[in-house]
């Protein structure tokens, strides 16, 4: 009788215990535009790297990729609340382009010669968060 009362005590901790755990919030606009980015820049089979990243507003981010040396093309889009923008920069003296996160948007593509790293650095500069997609692909020739 002691061991059933002290099993059944400890299911019954663990379910507490399971379900009192916080939970993580899911911001439903960030799943969404999380789709939209990936539908304007989908995955293709002949990229180097991709990468959908959500950023809290006002931030800034800084992806480094390591590469072989050549030429690339550099294709980026965001996603966001309507008025959010990001700047993209891809290197040190680069002021960067911006872009618009909503509306009527196709990806910006930058061409590059690398020779050994992808340096990009994006500063949210809207008030809401966003959703960045980038793809590096090897350019052809």
């Amino acid at each position: 009788m002691l061991y059933a009362l002290t099993a059944v005590s400890m299911v019954i901790g663990l379910m507490w215990w399971w379900r009192a755990a916080p939970r993580q919030a899911v911001d439903d606009r960030l799943t969404r535009w999380r789709f939209t980015a990936e539908q304007l820049l989908p995955d293709g089979g002949d990229h180097e790297r991709a990468s959908t990243i959500p950023l809290d507003a006002g931030t800034q981010h800084e992806e480094a990729v390591a590469v072989d040396r050549g030429n690339f093309q550099v294709s980026v889009v965001c996603a966001g609340d309507n008025g959010s923008r990001v700047r993209v920069s891809l290197g040190i003296g680069d002021s960067g382009r911006g872009l618009r996160c909503s509306g009527s948007r196709t990806p910006e593509v930058f061409s590059v010669g690398l020779a050994h790293e992808l340096h990009l650095t994006v500063t949210v500069e809207s008030t809401t968060p966003i959703v960045f997609r980038y793809t590096l692909q090897r350019a052809n020739g």
